[in-house]
């Protein structure tokens, strides 16, 4: 057993020491325990009622300073008695999870933070559920040495926090302590090691590496630049090309994330309309993109280049602005459609097929009530809607088929707001709570549309009646890679005579099933001429991020890979068995980091939003810390607890993946592309963190 720790200093022994009694500790007090028939499977409400007896038994026993414990969990358990059942001990196999030592000026005390809640006063051992139990803040929002004063139920805490580690135990084993600035880990072979301080901490220097708002940088690095013709200046060679490219050339810009296609589009846009202010007038350009965070961005990143007044716009405002225009009157749409449903609705086998269904649509036809009406029969047709599911080549489940018929079902239905048509008096049209009867219901969904049946409503009138309207000078689709055929058809509708376009992508970074190909998205386009730029350098991301994300694509990787422009920080890995450890982890790093780089831009990008929303609440006492969902980013310094949608064609100094797991990222080609968008958001470093087994594709990264 000594020669297993022969090797650590003294002060990580006894930490590994005191850790090792204090499991053995707890271990013979659940054995105790279960000896005596401690809280033994019975119904219930008897199993709830017994647990409350006993602990009003050890709160007569209890000293002063562990009856506030005992009296919350008596709290908490009379709370929880409707609830389902938990395990009636932790259990032994693992225990606990992390382990806060506080003195708050009576001596030091221990509290272990768990699944379940365990109390043994007369062992010394404290297991509070980390859920509910407040001393969990303490362990979130305070590092080792740290003062604190918190305000618990019944009394204001306040003392130093003495120790604060994550405690690994697996099958009943002791096999890695996570405190603040150390960390030992059991190795294979039994001997216990010592990883490098600088391991559990971000490196620094990353404030600044990413582009800010007011610059359009490349990656370079250097914090505050802030001129137009500065940033101009640093673009190579390729992008100064494409920037240069006539006017009148359909330009597409492909590259890896971080390369610079955003640079290269906007910077083109600038110069057209510097230098032919007559025929390209800014308010005849426009910027189309698919998120509201990279509209921001590109608002921004347009001011100082002199083209500020540029329309930028998201898909879902453009297609909104363009339906009402077009058809003349306001449209009620579904704010949240089911995901099946948008991506049968945006996949290129639905563009054919409703192609060759329509193909002779008469022109008076094409009014919206007579359009909605047959869309409405397309999406209740099974048998219709199978063939696109067939021809979609796996890109859209099967189920997909009823889902759309059911939504679409429940949108062709009268809206209730008719039926009460009959009603004076207002109040009788609302709910008991103010709100509207059919909201929250499936009645809401009567008489909407969904954002993705605009393009489709809009190919058909312009297929078969045109489009009125002027055209624009010149028009920049940024991630064109998550545009529909239909979207694409329509905007290529409105270009001006010149034809002026700019498309920028990248087919390794589509997050939806909409793309169907370079050479069909600029045929569809009417720009089948265009010329491609490729740019082979990425700015952005570091060697190790930008080496990491090859070998995440595989096979959808491009063949020739981008190369680094410099080297950087190591990608940090960090696996933890269970999410709460995890999570403890996550919480503390993320304290570390805003305290050691307040300037810095840092982004937590979960695999969708209800992840984001759980993630943040760990961090929302943070005055740092934001909840950024549907693209709405400040680009300020901080914290943006995010997802990968709303982060996707942007850039932070620091990135966090805080779900690299199986279950968020499993071996399918959509999660390649998702992992790979996150991957690459950062500028300077990259963490990797998983609450339970890798994602397959890091492990499969691992061995390439």
């Amino acid at each position: 057993m000594l020669e297993s720790r022969s090797d650590l200093p003294v002060e990580a022994r006894a930490v590994l020491e005191e850790e090792e009694v204090l499991l053995e500790r707890v271990r013979a007090a659940l054995d105790r325990a279960r000896r005596r028939g401690h809280r033994a499977a019975a119904p219930r409400e008897l199993r709830s009622i017994a647990a409350l007896r006993e602990l009003r038994d050890e709160a007569a026993a209890a000293s002063a300073d562990d009856l506030p414990a005992v009296l919350l969990e008596m709290n908490v358990r009379q709370r929880l008695i409707e609830q389902e059942p938990r395990e009636a001990l932790p259990d032994p196999r693992c225990p606990y999870l992390a382990h806060l030592r506080v003195d708050e000026g009576k001596g030091a005390k221990d509290y272990l933070l768990g699944h379940a809640t365990f109390l043994d006063p007369s062992a010394d051992v404290r297991i509070l559920d980390w859920r509910v139990a407040p001393v969990a803040q303490i362990f979130y929002r305070y590092r080792e040495g740290d003062e604190y004063e918190e305000t618990f139920p019944g009394r204001v805490a306040e003392g130093v926090v003495k120790a604060r580690r994550i405690v690994v135990v697996e099958r009943g084993v002791l096999t890695r302590i996570v405190g603040d600035g150390l960390v030992l880990t059991q190795r294979g072979d039994g001997r216990w090691a010592m990883e490098e301080r600088a391991s559990l901490a971000m490196q620094p220097g990353g404030a600044g590496t990413a582009a800010r708002p007011g610059s359009l940088g490349v990656g370079a690095g250097a914090q505050d630049r802030a001129t137009a013709a500065d940033v101009t200046a640093l673009l190579d060679p390729e992008q100064y090309a494409a920037v240069c490219a006539p006017a009148q050339q359909p330009l597409l810009v492909l590259g890896s994330a971080g390369s610079g296609k955003t640079t290269v589009a906007l910077h083109r846009l600038a110069r057209i309309a510097a230098l032919d202010p007559a025929r390209s007038p800014l308010s005849a350009m426009s910027v189309v993109v698919p998120e509201e965070g990279l509209a921001r961005l590109s608002r921004r990143l347009l001011a100082p280049l002199g083209a500020g007044e540029a329309q930028v716009k998201t898909l879902d405002a453009w297609s909104a602005a363009t339906a009402r225009e077009v058809f003349g009157r306001p449209i009620a749409l579904c704010a949240d459609p089911p995901a099946l449903v948008s991506s049968l609705k945006r996949h290129p086998a639905l563009y054919r097929a409703l192609g060759r269904r329509f193909a002779k649509l008469a022109p008076a036809s094409t009014t919206l009530p007579r359009l909605r009406r047959r869309l409405a029969d397309v999406f209740t047709d099974r048998g219709f809607l199978e063939g696109v599911v067939a021809a979609s080549g796996g890109d859209v489940p099967q189920s997909a088929v009823e889902e759309t018929v059911r939504h679409t079902v429940l949108q062709i239905a009268e809206p209730l707001e008719k039926e009460l048509a009959s009603i004076v008096v207002p109040e009788m049209k609302q709910a008991i709570d103010g709100r509207a009867i059919a909201e929250g219901t499936p009645d809401e969904l009567a008489g909407t549309l969904d954002v993705d049946d605009l393009p489709i409503l809009l190919f058909l009138r312009a297929a078969r009646r045109g489009l009125e309207g002027a055209g624009w000078s010149h028009l920049v689709l940024d991630e064109a890679e998550d545009f529909s055929l239909f979207e694409l058809y329509v905007l290529g509708k409105l270009l001006g005579e010149a034809r002026g376009v700019t498309l920028a992508g990248d087919e390794a970074q589509q997050t939806s099933s909409s793309f169907a190909g370079w050479d069909a998205a600029l045929s569809t386009l009417g720009v089948g001429d265009a010329a491609t730029c490729r740019l082979a350098v990425s700015y952005r991301c570091p060697r190790p991020v930008t080496e990491l994300a090859r070998r995440l694509l595989g096979k959808l990787a491009p063949e020739a890979p981008a190369r680094a422009a410099r080297d950087g920080a190591p990608v940090g890995r960090f696996r933890f068995p269970s999410e709460a450890q995890a999570h403890l982890f996550l919480a503390g790093a993320l304290r570390d980091l805003a305290g050691r780089e307040p300037r810095a831009s840092v982004a937590v990008i979960a695999r969708d939003q209800d992840a984001a929303r759980q993630l943040h609440a760990l961090v929302a006492d943070l005055p740092e810390a934001r909840l950024v969902l549907e693209g709405e980013f400040s680009f300020e310094p901080g914290i943006d607890v995010t997802d990968v949608d709303s982060a996707k064609g942007l850039e932070f100094d620091y990135v966090v993946v805080p779900d690299a797991t199986a279950a968020a990222y499993p071996m399918t080609d959509e999660a390649r592309r998702r992992l790979h968008v996150a991957v690459t958001r950062t500028s300077h470093q990259l963490w990797l963190i998983a609450g339970a087994a890798w994602s397959p594709l890091l492990e499969d990264a691992a061995e390439r």
